[in-house]
């Protein structure tokens, strides 16, 4: 058994400091120090075994004290008689424990950002003793994220783009590098009105503290060359934003939407129909353009288990969506085509129809093989035409 070591000391202060706990307490948290570190000593047999090594130990933790107290105990010993043996340590001092580890500049460097924290943001120390290695990470751009937790405080909600807080030093790719952060601040500074909680993560930071968002755009083609939005002969393949797209009515009857560009691009033309690019996992943008309840909807994406939770989530929006080309024998028909999914998704997904659940356990069950999936690219072009003449 390994006898503890000076190293093995501070190696334990080394851990102690890797998770935050010696930094937290210069900032309101639970102290540290004086504290009681981890001792293994000989054993009775040990010290009769292996008494020459039992003393060498015992001078190299003695001569390395100084940062660390030891404790001595009198052992009496059947065999070797009376000895003082090293019974526990203790590291009394914080300052103490920064010499062992080397890290008194970065403790004091800590403390500064901890002081001027206090006076210029106090609700904030709490993430600083929550977080206190990432905040010495930080401490170039702290006086900085300082200001714009500040400005937003005496501005919630502003309503304007991240792009016009004027404050010195501050510019848009600091705040959006340190989104996550920034928005840790917020959510300790600001009053629970300037705060939409209906909005989270990075994605959500915009709309969560008031900040105007990059519009939504929504790109479509007409398949129908006798419908005409624009009056040029390519203006068939339209970009708009979400809020323009919603106010439109185009005067077709059956809306396709698609997560391949080049399936977008290469549509065939349809009667009375448009072809969406689409959107992923977020159809929301989609939702306020009413008129769209009024249409078919066919979703066509990747046959596998991705594919059929992003049919799932547009039906959150469009209950009557049905989906092309993502049934069973579209699937068998193109075997030689399969590739591998990579992360499958397992939820239940409770607003798929009954054959579309069926293909989606089979997928995720390895019904057919091992996370197979079948790219919606990958279907052949007179399997499409096929399909649409059937529809039409």
């Amino acid at each position: 058994m390994k006898w503890t070591s000076p190293a093995d000391i501070r190696a334990q202060v080394q851990k102690l400091w890797d998770r935050g706990r010696i930094l937290a307490s210069l900032a309101g948290g639970k102290p540290v120090f004086p504290g009681k570190m981890t001792l293994k000593r000989p054993s009775s047999k040990e010290l009769a075994d292996r008494f020459a090594e039992v003393r060498d130990w015992i001078a190299v933790l003695r001569d390395a004290a100084g940062p660390y107290r030891i404790v001595w105990r009198r052992v009496n010993h059947r065999i070797l008689g009376t000895n003082d043996l090293p019974a526990e340590i203790w590291i009394d001092t914080l300052d103490d424990a920064l010499a062992l580890i080397g890290k008194r500049r970065a403790a004091a460097h800590f403390a500064n950002l901890v002081e001027t924290t206090g006076e210029r943001l106090p609700e904030a120390v709490p993430w600083l003793a929550k977080r206190p290695l990432d905040a010495l990470e930080l401490a170039g751009e702290w006086p900085l994220l300082l200001d714009i937790a500040v400005w937003l405080r005496e501005h919630p909600r502003p309503g304007i783009y991240l792009r016009r807080i004027d404050l010195p030093g501050v510019h848009t790719k600091l705040i959006e590098k340190r989104r996550k952060v920034l928005a840790e601040l917020f959510d300790l500074v600001l009053p629970d009105s300037a705060i939409d909680h209906a909005y989270t993560g990075v994605g959500g930071f915009n709309r969560r503290y008031g900040f105007r968002d990059k519009p939504a755009r929504i790109r479509f083609r007409l398949l129908d060359p006798e419908i005409r939005l624009l009056p040029t002969d390519s203006g068939r393949d339209i970009t708009v934003t979400a809020a323009a797209f919603a106010g439109l009515d185009v005067p077709v009857s059956r809306v396709f939407i698609t997560e391949n560009e080049i399936n977008f691009l290469a549509f065939p033309d349809v009667p009375e129909a448009l072809v969406l690019f689409g959107a992923g996992y977020g159809f929301s943008h989609l939702a306020s353009a009413s008129w769209l309840q009024t249409k078919k909807i066919y979703y066509w994406g990747d046959i596998d288990t991705h594919g059929f939770a992003i049919l799932n989530q547009l039906r959150k929006f469009f209950p009557h969506a049905v989906s092309f080309l993502m049934d069973q024998q579209t699937l068998l028909d193109h075997r030689q085509l399969w590739g591998r999914e990579a992360r499958p998704e397992t939820a239940s997904l409770t607003r798929l129809h009954d054959a579309e659940r069926a293909v989606y356990d089979r997928l995720r069950q390895d019904h057919w093989g091992e996370r197979v999936r079948l790219e919606q690219e990958r279907i052949g072009y007179a399997a499409l035409a096929r399909a649409l003449q059937r529809l039409v």
